[in-house]
This record gives C-alpha cells, sequence and structure tokens, in this order.
C-alpha cells in the first residue's frame, strides 16, 4: 500500500535513467510547438477567457501566467486553459498501449503549478521540474493501463493523467507520502471518466477529457495539502492492479511507450497517412491521377471517418479527410487546419471517392500498435497497394531529431519569431539543467504572448 506514494517522494534526480530524461526533453520541446499552434484555435481562445473569469489567482496559491498569453490565473485556471490549448490540435506525444495522451495534461499543468510557486516566492528548479515530470508521466501511464484493463468501457486520458498531474503536483508541492496517496484518490474519484468513442463518433471541443483531468488533479494536490482525504485509488492500489504497478521504480513505461507525431490528426489515422505517402512517392502519383481509394484498417479508425467534417474537431478525429489532404498536398501542418481545407475542391472529390474498411485481422493486432494499409485506383487502370504499416514514431521506428526539429519549427513559423523559438526550443532541450531564475526565465517566454498580430488568429479558426 503506498509503493507509488514513496516511489513519488523518494525519487531524485540522479535517479532517472538518462533515456527517460532524454524522453521528456523532446516531449518538452514538442509540447511547446503544439502549443504555440494550439494557442490560435478557438478552443484555447475559449479556455483561457474562461480561466480569466472563473479561475483567479489567490495571494496565498500564487499567479500562474496563461500559456502564450500571460493573463495570471490560478494553478487550476492555468492547467485547464494549457490542457485545452495542448490538446487542441492533436499533435502531441502519447502512448499507444494506454490509447491516449500524458503529456497534454502534465506539461501545462507542472509548469502552471511551478509558476504559481516562482510567484510566491519558492523556488522551483529545472532538475526539481524533471523530477516531477517523470513522476507525473510514470504514474499516469500506468494509471491508464490499469485502468483499461479493469473496466468495459474506454475513458478519455483525462481519466489517468488527472492521477498523474496529481502526483507530479504533489512534488512539487513538497507533500509526504500520506498526502500524495490522498491526491491520487482524489483526482482519480473526481477525474473525467469521460467516454472516449462519444468523442470520436461525436466529435466537438471535448476532445481527449485532459481539460478537465488536468485542473483535476492539481486541485488533488492542493486538497492533499490542507488534509482532504480520498486514498486509495483503484486504479493503483490493490491486488487487481498490482501486475502495472509491481516493478515501478525498475521499469520505465515513459521509454517503452511514448510515441511522437507527424501529423495533428488522430493517431489511428496515421498508418494510412504514412502508407499513402509513401505510395504517392515511390510511383510518381499525382492526386489528379487518383480515382478511387481504398483504405483498411481497425475497428477504431474505421469509426473515426469524416468524408465531409464541417469543423476543426471532426477534421481533426477523422481518417478519409487527411488521407485526401495527403494525397492533394503531400503534407498535413498547420497550413491544413485552416478552415479553407474544408472547401478545397480536389480533396473533397478525392474524400468521396474513399472507402473505408474494416479488417477484422487489423482489429486483432492494433492493441499496442495501429494497422493499415491503402490502396489506390489510377486513371490509367493500375492499382497500387501498400505493404501494412503501422505510424511512423512509434518506439520501434521513431522520429529522428531532424524530423521533430523540422516539426518544431513548422508548428512555431510565423506564430513566434526565429530567435524566441530557437530560444525555447534550445531551453526545453536542456530544461533540467536550469537554475530556479533560468526556470523562471523560460516560464516568461512560455507565457508572453504570440508574436504574430492579431489578425492571424481569425485565420486559423474553425467555426461550427
Amino acid at each position: 500500500m503506498g509503493h507509488f506514494a514513496e516511489f513519488a517522494v523518494a525519487l531524485n534526480y540522479n535517479d532517472i535513467p538518462e533515456d527517460v530524461r532524454t524522453v521528456l526533453r523532446r516531449s518538452f520541446a514538442d509540447t511547446i510547438g503544439v502549443a504555440t499552434v494550439g494557442s490560435t484555435t478557438e478552443i484555447a481562445q475559449i479556455t483561457k477567457d474562461v480561466a480569466d473569469r472563473l479561475w483567479r489567482a489567490s495571494p496565498q496559491s500564487g499567479a500562474a501566467r496563461l500559456l502564450f498569453d500571460g493573463r495570471p490565473v490560478s494553478p487550476a485556471g492555468a492547467a485547464f486553459a494549457g490542457a485545452f490549448t495542448v490538446d487542441s490540435i492533436d499533435g502531441h506525444d502519447g502512448s499507444s498501449p494506454c490509447k491516449g495522451h500524458a503529456g497534454s495534461a502534465v506539461f501545462p499543468s507542472l509548469l502552471a503549478v511551478a509558476d504559481s510557486l516562482h510567484a510566491g516566492g519558492q523556488s522551483v528548479t529545472g532538475s526539481g521540474l524533471m523530477t516531477a515530470l517523470a513522476t507525473a508521466y510514470e504514474i499516469s501511464y500506468r494509471a491508464g493501463l490499469a485502468l483499461h484493463g479493469t473496466t468495459a468501457d474506454y475513458h478519455t486520458s483525462g481519466a489517468w493523467t488527472a492521477i498523474g498531474v496529481a502526483v507530479g503536483a504533489g512534488r512539487l508541492l513538497k507533500l509526504d507520502v500520506d498526502r500524495i496517496r490522498h491526491a491520487a484518490g482524489i483526482a482519480e474519484y473526481h477525474g473525467p471518466r469521460s467516454q472516449m468513442m462519444r468523442c470520436i463518433d461525436h466529435p466537438t471541443m471535448l476532445r481527449d477529457g485532459v481539460g478537465w483531468g488536468a485542473p483535476s488533479g492539481v486541485m488533488a494536490a492542493y486538497l492533499a495539502e490542507l488534509g482532504f482525504t480520498g486514498a486509495p485509488a483503484v486504479t493503483i492500489e490493490g491486488d487487481a492492479v498490482d501486475a502495472w504497478w509491481s516493478d515501478l521504480g525498475t521499469s520505465w513505461r515513459i521509454v517503452e511507450d511514448t510515441h511522437y507525431k507527424l501529423y495533428p490528426v488522430c493517431r489511428w489515422a496515421h498508418p494510412a497517412i504514412d502508407a499513402v505517402q509513401e505510395l504517392m512517392v515511390a510511383h510518381g502519383v499525382r492526386s489528379q491521377d487518383v480515382v478511387k481509394v481504398r483504405i483498411n484498417t481497425f475497428h477504431y479508425a474505421v469509426r473515426l471517418a469524416g468524408h465531409n467534417p464541417s469543423t476543426l474537431d471532426e477534421m481533426t478525429y477523422s481518417i478519409v479527410f487527411p488521407v485526401a489532404i495527403m494525397i492533394a498536398r503531400g503534407k498535413i501542418g498547420p497550413e491544413e487546419l485552416a478552415p479553407a481545407i474544408l472547401e478545397d475542391v480536389e480533396i473533397n472529390r478525392i474524400a468521396q471517392a474513399t472507402e473505408l474498411v474494416e479488417t477484422e485481422h487489423y482489429t486483432r493486432i492494433s492493441v499496442g500498435k495501429r494497422w493499415a494499409d491503402v490502396v489506390l485506383h489510377l486513371k490509367d487502370d493500375r492499382i497500387l497497394q501498400s505493404a501494412p504499416r503501422s505510424p511512423k514514431g512509434d518506439t520501434d521506428n521513431p522520429l529522428t531529431d531532424n524530423e521533430l526539429r523540422g516539426k518544431y519549427d513548422t508548428f512555431t513559423a510565423g506564430l513566434l519569431t526565429s530567435d524566441r523559438a530557437e530560444e525555447l526550443r534550445r531551453q526545453a532541450l536542456t530544461f533540467d539543467s536550469l537554475d530556479s531564475r533560468g526556470l523562471t526565465k523560460l516560464l516568461d517566454q512560455l507565457t508572453n504572448p504570440l508574436d504574430c498580430d492579431a489578425s492571424r488568429f481569425a485565420k486559423r479558426r474553425f467555426t461550427s
């Protein structure tokens, strides 16, 4: 009982393996890029305004500034808006075994707590933040595996990241073992066990639940600090979930499970996007040559569908439309998230000519990995079929440093000055070496408004 809390309290920076640190540095830089373009979305604007209205800062907790905005709110408010901001562009890191994402909740939450502690005169160093992040990620992943392994429904990432956030925030607040246990139990009990397939079947701004999981975790830590009780967390403590926790501290799911995305759309669409991109390049095919597309994939991906999306949420939680974008444009980046994409004649032609087929074999094997293949029918009567494939960016087929750098540059271009973008990336990749003053400067950079003019926001918004 409480082994996870003892791990969280006792973990030292030097106990964290270098390969774990490497993942978290890469995730930090990647999350900054996603948060940059995410800050231009309607989701981000709405949730920042709500945090400013309803989650004001107090002298007792210190102010936490909103990402790429700067308005001072409470740590819970900054976590709420920050998680929605990152999640509004579906390009952040994730875990295929967990069927979800930790970083979109963990990073904005712990940055918010660290910022509030600095505002209150307490120091947080880069190595201290690294230790809290490692704790929060590892607890999140294992709680996610335990939750999916013991419940029938498929819950959003907010359900299990709330627990990791609570433990990571508790670490920053220097809670003892008993209070860490209660923080985890509070977060688990009050965290959003929202239904992921509801968002897949009916995509809206609800997204992956982290917008509520993040503040639930933050508030759980502050509640436990003042003596509020909530232990035990049933996804962590007890014989039924011991298999997911018995090797905590000796094995790291962070290294084994963390993947990165090349495209800002649902991960389930990525195998088909990669497959069609390879076919187009290998055979020199132009979009005008394509008369019919067949996507063979697993059950959940088929439910993405998306022949006629009308909002950003419907487009990013689809498979047909992103594949059509890749065929027509050869890329899927921030420019492809602009509203005009929905009116593109060629993309719509290809989407309407696409057949989406569930394959029993792919459904069976798409557990820790996602699988698909694509068939193209061309005007000259050729039929091109890709090999079965899983997404680029998985741990067995990782993105290179250059690919992640290219993604970061694409996501920040025109929104941050090149000097600011480069400095943020450099600091993110070395953040654990920063002293308290250096971390404060990094937080200053992350919470200053974007460098673009206000008119750019409207160009990147979708509306219903």
